[in-house]
């Protein structure tokens, strides 16, 4: 007998590969980094294809999502049949005269070279930038042209597109990159770069992209300077702003009143690179694309949603930005409030960005802000084997910053009302994993309780949505174990990503900022959602500091502090798997 579930979900679409010509021979080398296995492509967020399960012929359904007229792509839908197994849309680059560049600001720093450039080489791998595109290379030290190639090509690889013109594909990416040195806060620098900008963009209309990969007390004199001296006269400008955005609401504020000083919310990006992981995205099509889970999404059958965050790792080489943020400001303010705001939020009225933007903050404004007495925070210590984190030698030995928090919020709307949404981050724990379980109610009068016993935790149904590793979803039920007698047991019904779509999942830097070359807001925050996600926490870390609280130590490797089950338990609560 066979159990079968089919629901739908978003998934990676393959793009058509074209390439540029070049009349020039390639100088640099390829990487000879290891490669995946199977192509790639770029997930276009406004195109959702809608497939039956894997063991039925496959009906494909179109959703289109209101493409902005500036969009780049349109779509070739072909017929299916029932012995294909992947359905693959065609997706051409539209041309056009006007000018693209992009001005990655710090580019010599780790996030620049480590995400930002390899992520724009992928993109170009798929021909989803515009043909006319140039990427300049903006910082403080002293590089030509051929140091900034050299350093960028040490991190690319092949992962996208595995054709024996690989090397090729880099030249012609490396030939498109350019370098200017200059002070962050100079105007007269900004002019030069405006003038090499002019010169590569040649009496074209120009679309200028900034990525700020530098620290925010630096933000505001980049944006004023570039504002001045080197925005588009005749096109758009948009820049994207790295977290932290402040530090509790009042200097959240203040930054945001500074860069609005320079531009409009329209202009500004704030990304959290972890709303572009595929799962997250897939949130919205499995609730509001399955009719099987909308009528369950409530308190009347969720019981409560665990959102945990853990990494096996310490703070190794981020010491000093860790000890002045922690794990509050770092994880949990920005990434998983955002994360349960989209988990929570009402049917929008389209999958418009503003629609979404607009229930995702009525979510933050209905939360009561965390109280001391609802949260656990600790600190991870070591031993012979691992450091401790206040052994980092740029941190304080007498450091009270927490490396680990539980808290548990609340929502107070009609669909929420008493329902604990369990929160979970930490680093140099037991294992590395981000997901969201889902835990509904016992059922009720169930005929079945004596057959698993007295751990009624057990016969609860559970909805998992793995983000990673491996990405996945999968739904624990109750059934019988073959054999003779009644013997109950608890399964999955699982699906597996890698081994449903064995491609490459894009990294989640090309998908935010394909986004941003094509306008689409969805996976970047808003202002309003900003003051509304720090009103929740910002009492909270407030308390800590003015009481100087001391957090309770954990050993390296371990599954956090003991304090995390007696939260759980003051609000009947099993952590999921987490520590089990």
């Amino acid at each position: 007998m066979a159990l079968r579930l089919s629901f739908c979900f978003s998934r990676t679409t393959r793009f058509l590969h074209s390439s540029l010509n070049y009349n020039s021979k390639p100088k640099w080398t390829c990487s000879s980094a290891p490669v995946s296995q199977g192509d790639s492509g770029i997930h276009h967020n406004k195109n959702f294809q809608l497939k039956a399960s894997n063991v039925q012929p496959l009906n494909a359904v179109a959703l289109q999502a209101g493409v902005p007229a500036n969009s780049l792509a349109t779509e070739d839908v072909e017929a299916l049949s029932p012995t294909i197994k992947e359905y693959v849309p065609i997706i051409e680059t539209e041309k056009t005269d006007s000018a693209l560049s992009i001005i990655v600001v710090g580019a010599s720093g780790e996030l620049a070279r480590k995400k930002i450039f390899p992520a724009l080489f992928s993109l170009f791998c798929e021909d989803r930038l515009p043909e006319n595109f140039t990427i300049f290379g903006y910082a403080r030290s002293a590089l030509t042209n051929e140091e900034l190639r050299n350093m960028i090509i040490r991190n690319l690889t092949c992962r996208i597109d595995k054709r024996k013109n690989c090397c090729e594909k880099m030249d012609q990416f490396l030939k498109r990159c350019f370098y200017h040195s200059g002070q962050y806060s100079s105007e007269e620098h900004f002019l030069e770069l405006d003038e090499k900008l002019k010169e590569k963009e040649a009496g074209r209309s120009s679309n200028r992209l900034f990525y700020l990969a530098i620290p925010p007390n630096i933000f505001i004199d980049v944006v004023r300077c570039a504002r001045r001296r080197a925005s588009s006269e005749n096109g758009w400008t948009r820049v994207i702003v790295e977290k932290p955005f402040g530090r509790d609401s009042e200097t959240s504020k203040e930054l945001t009143r500074d860069l609005k000083q320079y531009l409009n919310e329209e202009q500004i990006f704030r990304i959290d690179h972890h709303l572009g992981e595929e799962l997250v995205e897939n949130l919205l099509v499995l609730r509001f694309s399955n009719l099987v889970f909308e009528p369950l999404w409530s308190r009347n059958y969720i019981r409560n949603v665990q959102i945990i965050f853990s990494e096996d790792k310490g703070v190794e080489g981020r010491g000093r930005y860790f000890d002045n943020c922690g794990i509050i400001r770092d994880i949990m303010q920005n990434h998983l409030l955002q994360v349960l705001a989209l988990f929570a939020m009402e049917t929008p009225v389209s999958l418009n960005a503003e629609d979404i933007r607009n229930e995702k903050v009525k979510v933050l404004r209905s939360m009561k802000p965390v109280k001391l007495e609802d949260a656990v925070i600790g600190q991870y210590k070591g031993d012979s084997s691992y450091p401790a984190f206040t052994d980092d030698p740029s941190v304080s030995d007498n450091s009270l910053t927490p490396t680990f928090a539980a808290a548990t919020l609340f929502i107070n709307n009609a669909r929420w009302d008493g329902v604990p949404f369990l929160m979970i981050a930490g680093k140099a724990l037991q294992s590395k994993r981000a997901e969201i379980r889902v835990q509904f109610r016992h059922v009720p009068g169930n005929l079945y309780n004596r057959k698993f016993g007295t751990d009624l935790d057990k016969a609860t149904n559970e909805l998992v949505l793995r983000v990673q590793p491996d990405e996945a979803i999968y739904l624990k039920i109750n059934n019988k174990v073959p054999g003779l007698g009644m013997r109950l047991d608890s399964s999955d019904l699982n699906l597996l990503f890698k081994s449903r779509y064995p491609r490459k999942i894009p990294g989640v830097y090309e998908r935010l900022l394909l986004d941003a070359v094509e306008g689409e807001r969805q996976l970047f925050i808003r202002s309003d959602e900003l003051d509304a996600a720090w009103n929740v926490f910002t009492p909270l870390l407030k308390t800590l500091e003015e009481k100087k609280t001391a957090p309770e130590l954990y050993s390296y490797g371990s599954n956090g502090p003991v304090g995390v089950h007696y939260l759980a338990a003051k609000h009947d609560v099993r952590w999921g798997e987490f520590g089990c």
